[in-house]
């Protein structure tokens, strides 16, 4: 029984790491799934157990994540326990978060983004931007007495995450835990005020909706004017300095992000 279970979990761990059937199974390629395997081990303090390599614990949980699936199903896949399912996928997952500082490097403003340098829709307007900042709302599994603090905008429980974004697609700061009716403007004030907080270089800013304030840092569209694209499309084009700075702000905005 147990070399029936073994031989399947090594029929699923090659066809990851040896096929192109990885893109399906954990949504990325043999090459960079071993460079992760390797950075989680050597960075994240991963460590492989009596019966479960490495490369498997990070099997089931990117399987996990990219697929949004049970601990069931991975158990079927994988031959294992759910206890060990889920054991294995805290593990990776506080590997992860020991990369915080390896891929969450905020940046210092001393240089213009090449995004933008040396491109005539975006320089000069935007070469003291960094960034862009929002907040998404993200599922989330709370006591039925906070449930109500936590349904906002959905029908369910969320978290309201707030991230920021460079030009290059590359988060540089999350702060998770506020509850779905908190605003964009009190986290961001949370935000800047924590120990580890947002920092935003002196005379730089980041590009932010109108669910945010207007503050140093910060570049808010006006209010009460026409924003979004689509309502500039056709023959509707800006008709005052207010809606070609919301063009141009949301412009700015869509085309990297």
């Amino acid at each position: 029984m147990n070399s029936a279970r073994e031989r399947v979990r090594e029929e699923v761990m090659y066809r990851i790491a040896y096929t192109s059937s990885g893109w399906d199974i954990v949504r990325m390629g043999p090459e960079a799934f071993f460079r992760l395997c390797n950075m989680l081990e050597r960075d994240g303090g991963l460590k492989p157990t009596r019966f479960s390599s490495v490369e498997e614990q990070v099997a089931k949980a990117l399987y996990i994540l990219s697929h949004k699936t049970k601990n069931r199903v991975v158990k079927f896949w994988f031959r294992r326990s759910g206890e060990t399912v889920s054991r294995h996928f805290h593990n990776v997952l506080k590997a992860i978060i020991e990369l915080e500082d390896k891929f969450f490097l905020q940046p210092d403003g001393s240089s213009v983004p090449t995004e933008i340098d040396g491109n005539n829709k975006f320089y000069p307007y935007f070469k003291d931007c960094v960034g862009a900042i929002d907040g998404t709302h993200i599922r989330a599994k709370v006591r039925m007495v906070d449930a109500p603090r936590y349904r906002g905008r959905k029908d369910f429980p969320t978290q309201n995450v707030l991230a920021a974004c460079t030009f290059d697609l590359k988060f540089t700061y999350v702060l998770v835990g506020w509850e779905g009716t908190a605003s964009d403007s009190r986290i961001i004030k949370d935000a800047s005020s924590r120990e580890d907080c947002l920092k935003i270089p002196q005379g730089k800013y980041y590009l932010v909706d109108a669910g945010f304030m207007l503050t140093s840092g910060l570049i808010t569209p006006y209010r009460g004017v026409r924003y979004h694209l689509k309502e500039y499309s056709g023959r509707n084009p800006p008709q005052n300095y207010k809606e070609l700075f919301n063009l141009l702000l949301d412009f700015g905005a869509t085309y990297f992000f």
